[in-house]
């Protein structure tokens, strides 16, 4: 996969806000990596907030609309991971600033 690929996954993502927080998972640091398959699965490794996060299920299903609306994206597989876990310096300058946090 070439870094124009990856970039237009992850600015599909930045479309996927997370209900709590109202801030996308990208500029939140919650999304680690993506991947595309040449048979157009794409491979997606983020977390949650935390372990319990009851969107969780809710943020899963519209990271697999937001791929999906790419034509490259057949399929796609999120992995949720909780290592490395996800902290406020995982957040872009953006999220802060919109969340109020220095």
């Amino acid at each position: 996969m070439d870094q124009d690929m990856k970039d237009s996954m992850m600015a599909a993502l930045e479309n996927v806000i997370d209900p709590e927080l109202g801030v996308d998972i990208v500029n939140l640091g919650l999304v680690y990596d993506v991947d595309l398959t040449e048979e157009g699965t794409a491979n997606v490794t983020m977390t949650l907030t935390s372990i319990g996060c009851p969107m969780g299920p809710m943020i899963v299903d519209q990271v697999k609309t937001a791929l999906g609306e790419l034509p490259e994206v057949k399929e796609t597989d999120v992995n949720i991971v909780f290592n490395p876990p996800w902290s406020r310096e995982n957040m872009s300058r953006y999220a802060k600033i919109a969340l109020g946090i220095r």
